[in-house]
């Protein structure tokens, strides 16, 4: 006699019923202080409401059919025993009710889902994508040698990107996962370091050591870093190596040069497999140097055997704040655009059509270049 949830007879018009024979179970799906049905009633736009072991939704019918799905779902992973927080609550409502039976082995996983449910299985935890960009993001890494992921932070590229490695070593369809990004700083110069090399490089590198710790146990980590089947070095290491066997990641790439990203690719080696993870809007390169990672977006997207994953700020998995802050930044970048597009086009063409010229031109891939002269070697026909 199975545990599934029922939806009794006996309903209101403007209600759905929803019965759940494990207390228990019906605890947790709930959350602390009922916080996991105020999530779903605010994201859903419904009421929900507890009755002993039944929860009533009362809203549109859409809405409470949608509401329904998510609570039968996240209700089934909880008798599969599996976890629900709110990282579960959030994922289901992003992406609907695509729930997972029992994930595939690590062996397994490379044959795995173009459609259906993900999971990467690590030694501490396992890991699903929570947005269908995140799905999509995943499969191109298993059916690619070379991906891309591009997009704002909090998005989950180079997290779910170590995961897919780790996964892949614990399988043994590679030998070594190797982790490399830029060192650059973030807008602020540190000045010179104390230590050896290692010292000196890892405040960089800390975000990989983080994900790592994450999926494996602090003894195993330990042993594969010695053994060197784990590495995490600058890119700048990177040049003269034929990097085979591996599973390669580099992170912040839209902090390499067009030359360091050129050398990087072509590090490349039979049975590897290479991700470059990065976002456009924080290069924090010197002025008049160009991004390799823009470039490279460039270059090679019509490459068969590359994939480029792209997220926004919806894709966003840290806290909710995150993506209204990335939102909030993206719409005054536009606002701004559109603005300048418009003065330029009522110069140019009228006050009567700047409107028209400001919306077709003040777009998203447009770039606004601001020059201010120093010296002015002759001058005619100048607008005003």
């Amino acid at each position: 006699m199975g545990l599934t949830p029922t939806t009794p007879a006996t309903t209101t018009p403007g209600e759905t019923l929803l019965e759940f024979h494990d207390n228990r179970l019906l605890i947790d799906l709930c959350g602390p202080h009922d916080r996991h049905l105020a999530r779903i009633e605010e994201a859903l736009r419904v009421h929900i409401l507890r009755r002993g072991n039944l929860l009533s939704v009362v809203g549109p019918a859409d809405a409470q059919a949608e509401a329904a799905q998510v609570l039968n779902a996240l209700y089934a992973r909880l008798e599969q025993g599996r976890p629900v927080e709110m990282a579960e609550v959030e994922a289901a409502l992003r992406m609907g009710v695509d729930q997972p039976a029992e994930g595939p082995s690590p062996a397994e996983q490379l044959e795995m889902f173009q459609t259906g449910p993900i999971e990467l299985r690590t030694r501490k935890k396992t890991v699903e994508p929570r947005t269908d960009a995140q799905k999509d993001y995943v499969r191109a890494l298993f059916g690619n040698e070379l991906a891309f992921g591009i997009g704002p932070a909090g998005t989950g590229k180079t997290y779910l990107a170590v995961a897919v490695g780790v996964t892949m070593l614990i399988g043994g369809h590679v030998d070594k996962i190797i982790l490399s990004r830029p060192a650059v700083e973030a807008g602020e110069r540190l000045g010179f370091l104390p230590g050896d090399m290692k010292e000196k490089v890892d405040p960089y590198m800390q975000p990989l050591y983080d994900a790592l710790n994450d999926f494996l146990p602090g003894k195993q980590l330990a042993k594969l870093m010695e053994e060197k089947r784990i590495e995490i070095a600058p890119l700048a290491f990177m040049r003269g190596r034929t990097l085979a066997n591996a599973f390669v990641v580099l992170d912040e790439a839209q902090n390499a040069t067009t030359m360091q990203m050129k050398m990087f690719l072509t590090r490349l080696g039979e049975g590897s497999r290479m991700v470059i993870t990065g976002d456009r809007t924080q290069i924090d390169l010197p002025r008049g140097v160009h991004s390799g990672l823009t470039d490279a977006e460039k270059i090679l997207k019509d490459v068969k055997g590359i994939s480029f994953s792209y997220f926004t700020a919806k894709d966003v998995v840290r806290h909710p704040l995150v993506a209204r802050i990335i939102e909030a930044y993206d719409a005054e970048a536009e606002a701004a655009l559109t603005d300048i597009a418009t003065r330029t086009g009522g110069r140019y063409m009228g006050a009567d059509r700047a409107e028209e010229y400001g919306r077709r031109n003040g777009v998203p891939g447009e770039l606004v270049v601001r020059v201010k002269p120093t010296k002015v070697i002759a001058a005619f026909d100048v607008a005003e």
